[in-house]
């Protein structure tokens, strides 16, 4: 258990709003003890929950209190009750942060909807199974397939062992109901853009009607105000003149909010109102004065150096214990010296995001992989249709999920040969789908000659390839440098590390050595 494990409120864990980028006023969190079960995978729900749960942690996590090992054969069953807040002609969404892989969701024994994707949020309209009074009942079953299935599931495996970790099952982010207008913000695309001195905003309006309109309104430095208003779904310019630009040592962030609007008989009525937040930030490649490609933040070099943070936590396995504990991670990360971190093969809860745009770390951000790997000197794996469109859709999910966060510079669809497949169709789609942040070749083992950079990994290193053409060169990983430190080991598991020490001093000194 971590500091932040121990001292956790089981009543009430992980109470902060779990959507910083659109934030409402009113909304209740469902996080808590929830009643539990495991079924064998056909078996209809359960009439007795005999255990109990604390969501939002993984079923095999120690918070979660079950602890317990889900196969591929298993079914996970959650329930709990709750009251529905007065609605008075809204309506109710239930959201989920990330459930992996498999949910299927019932309100009052009605079906209100279904999900694949371990890592991205979703949300279902309840309205229509609330009983008029009374407590509501909440049905959650979960199936999972961990690394059997090829599904996107990263570094969880059923054998764990080496850099292959505990699987991770189940409800793993937070719960949360919200009372809604039936005309609505729907989602936000913001899009900075630097050298113009705006903001570009798509607002997408749900239950849209003839005369709807969308406001926008942040203030300048200074502050004097800066709005604009139009059309859902068009996109809006925002004017930032002077614009204070992102940087990991100044990261600054705008305050936004966002009002949609309905025009009848010559009044204006707000629908809906959010507060959101954007940062004015720039990247790309280009030579520096030798003629070298390099990565630049806001027309200026920047040099990225970090961890490959893995995301990993000793209580709570994907789910950090608290906001506090995600907070500090990246606040020690900073302290060590570092201004970025690759985000390896996992996708965190938005706050993760939200607190490196606060705090100022860039994000190189894995795409989970899934299926199965190939060599280094293999040819690009052939999946399957399911397997395809499955990394596809949950590849497009977690853009869409992150593409506000300044902190995000580079995607990185793929690690070394894991599921690695269609190598320069999937890079080019991703650069095409979103051309405003940097797109990774393969980050390891086998480059197809396509990717913003070219990016080999060394252990120990450090090595580089030269830069060519139009791509910058990276050295994606190196290091692995292993200390066992007694007491944050697992008991009987053996340590990993591509070259290990005997002492915190020798450690330290290898480290230098091959930083500097």
């Amino acid at each position: 258990m971590t500091a932040w494990g121990e001292a956790i409120d089981r009543a009430a864990p992980l109470a902060e709003y779990p959507r910083p980028q659109l934030v409402r006023e009113e909304w209740v969190n469902l996080n808590g003890e929830w009643e539990f079960a495991l079924t064998p995978s056909g078996a209809t729900q359960p009439a007795v929950f005999d255990k109990r749960i604390l969501v939002p942690f993984a079923i095999e996590s120690e918070l979660s209190g079950v602890g317990a090992t889900v196969t591929p054969d298993d079914a996970a069953w959650y329930r709990r009750r709750f009251s529905a807040p007065k609605l008075e002609g809204r309506r109710l969404l239930l959201h989920f942060g990330a459930v992996d892989w498999q949910a299927k969701v019932w309100v009052n024994g009605v079906e209100v909807g279904e999900h694949r994707g371990g890592f991205d949020p979703f949300s279902f309209d309840v309205t229509d199974a609330l009983r008029s009074e009374g407590e509501q009942t909440l049905v959650v079953r979960v199936k999972d397939p961990t690394n059997k299935g090829s599904q996107p599931h990263g570094k969880q495996t059923l054998e764990p062992g080496g850099i292959q970790y505990t699987a991770v099952t189940g409800i793993w982010q937070t719960v949360w109901l919200e009372p809604v207008s039936p005309i609505r913000v729907r989602s936000v695309k913001l899009t900075p853009h630097v050298k113009s001195g705006e903001l570009e905003a798509v607002v997408e309006v749900e239950g849209a009607i003839e005369g709807a309109i969308v406001r926008l309104a942040s203030k300048s430095e200074g502050g004097a105000p800066l709005r604009v208003t139009g059309k859902p779904g068009e996109p809006l310019r925002l004017s930032v003149p002077n614009a204070r630009r992102w940087t990991p040592s100044d990261p600054y962030l705008y305050d936004l909010e966002i009002d949609v609007a309905v025009e009848t008989a010559g009044r204006r009525s707000v629908m809906d109102h959010v507060e959101s937040y954007f940062g004015m930030r720039s990247v790309e490649i280009k030579p520096d004065a030798n003629g070298h490609r390099r990565i630049h933040l806001n027309g200026e070099e920047v040099f990225c150096f970090g961890p490959l943070d893995q995301g990993w936590w000793p209580d709570g396995l994907y789910t950090a214990p608290s906001d506090a504990a995600l907070r500090w991670d990246i606040e020690l990360t900073k302290r060590y010296g570092f201004n970025t971190c690759r985000k390896h093969v996992k996708v965190e809860p938005a706050r993760w995001y939200y607190w490196c745009d606060k705090l100022g770390l860039l994000v190189w951000q894995d795409m989970p992989n899934g299926d199965r790997g190939i060599g280094p000197n293999e040819e690009d794996l052939v999946r399957s249709g399911t397997s395809e469109a499955v990394y596809r859709t949950e590849l497009k999910s977690m853009i869409d999920g992150l593409v506000n966060h300044p902190s995000i510079i580079a995607w990185v669809p793929f690690n070394e040969g894991w599921g690695q497949f269609k190598t320069n169709e999937i890079l080019a789609w991703v650069k095409a789908y979103d051309p405003t942040r940097l797109v990774d070749g393969p980050s390891g083992w086998t480059d197809r000659g396509y990717g913003d950079m070219i990016d080999i990994h060394a252990y120990p290193g450090p090595s580089m390839q030269r830069d060519s053409g139009e791509r910058a060169s990276v050295l994606g990983e190196f290091g692995g440098l292993g200390l066992v430190s007694p007491g944050h080991t697992w008991a009987d598991a053996p340590s990993w590390g591509y070259q290990s020490y005997e002492t915190t001093q020798q450690l330290s000194d290898s480290y230098r050595g091959l930083v500097d």
